[in-house]
């Protein structure tokens, strides 16, 4: 035996339960949680993260209470890459026109730390970080709004960022840097890194959209001038480049230094080696070098052997 259907409601009757659940929400909007204002003193960097409740998922704003200490000085080797990003950054504390900036290039080269130095150097003049995951921007437009009337400036910061075809948060971060971001004001600016020049995959098949002119100029294809139209909204560009020896060396150098030993005979060679092994030349390698050589040095000194 079938169940019964039921009737179809009429239009008088759906007008009926519609304005029924218009009132019942209004009755629960004052019971969803407030945006929760953070303790801004608490910290000069910021996470934003997404947050579950009863009545589904909301946005908040975590103070970093232990942010890591980097200074200008710490990047080494990367000259013309901090003097733009640390102009940029003066220019936007001050109260001048700036860019949103996109620092492309090698793994481990100091495209992230650079960034936090910059925290650090102007965090004195009202600079603050709040960093947003890929799987978060989506949110940037609620994100601005709660920045919105705040005296402090603010570098949201998208690290090691990269896109597939087709992801929500690439439309979001075009929609930010076209000008939704600008419109709230000249307080927040987006400085993002990646390892990937246009912030999403290429392949060999994207070359053969490429159309050739007449006057024998070649056009980019579609998919192309689609990447492009992301990377091209950061009005500054800054790259990065691997190391050579000398200078992952001069960075291992710097690094041993903070601990007061000296790039000697055996630690050089100790240096090479720990790059060697790891197939890379860069700063974070010299880092984690003088971690290991440091650590090394101290349980010979305790030990002996």
């Amino acid at each position: 035996m079938s169940a019964p259907v039921s009737p179809p409601l009429s239009s008088d009757a759906g007008s009926t339960v519609s304005a029924r659940l218009e009132r019942l929400l209004e009755r629960l909007e004052p019971l969803l949680p407030a945006p929760r204002e953070p303790d801004w003193n608490a910290s000069i960097a910021f996470r934003w993260r997404r947050q579950q409740s009863i009545f589904g998922r909301f946005g908040a704003l975590e103070p970093v209470m232990q942010v890591a200490k980097i200074t200008l000085d710490d990047i080494r080797q990367a000259d013309e890459a901090k003097r733009l990003v640390v102009r940029n950054t003066r220019h936007f504390v001050e109260g001048l026109p700036a860019n949103n900036v996109l620092l492309t290039g090698a793994r481990g080269t100091g495209k992230s730390s650079l960034i936090r130095a910059c925290l650090h150097e102007f965090a004195g003049q009202g600079l603050r970080l709040i960093e947003v995951d890929k799987d978060d921007l989506t949110d940037l437009p609620e994100l601005v709004e709660r920045l919105r009337g705040r005296p402090e400036r603010f570098i949201v910061f998208c690290d090691d960022l990269s896109f597939e075809q087709g992801e929500a948060g690439y439309k979001a971060m075009k929609s930010a840097l076209d000008g939704s971001i600008a419109s709230t004001g000249d307080h927040v600016l987006i400085y993002a890194t990646s390892n990937r020049r246009h912030l999403l995959p290429e392949t060999m098949r994207e070359n053969l959209e490429a159309r050739h002119q007449d006057d024998g100029e070649i056009h980019p294809g579609d998919t192309t001038e689609e990447k492009v139209s992301l990377s091209e909204r950061f009005g500054l560009w800054v790259a990065f480049y691997p190391f050579r020896q000398d200078a992952y060396l001069d960075v291992a150098a710097h690094w041993l230094a903070q601990h007061g030993l000296t790039l000697d005979a055996a630690a050089r060679t100790a240096a090479l080696r720990f790059a060697l092994e790891r197939g890379s030349r860069s700063g974070r390698v010299a880092a984690q070098f003088a971690r290991d050589w440091v650590g090394q040095c101290a349980d010979q000194a305790r030990h002996g052997g």
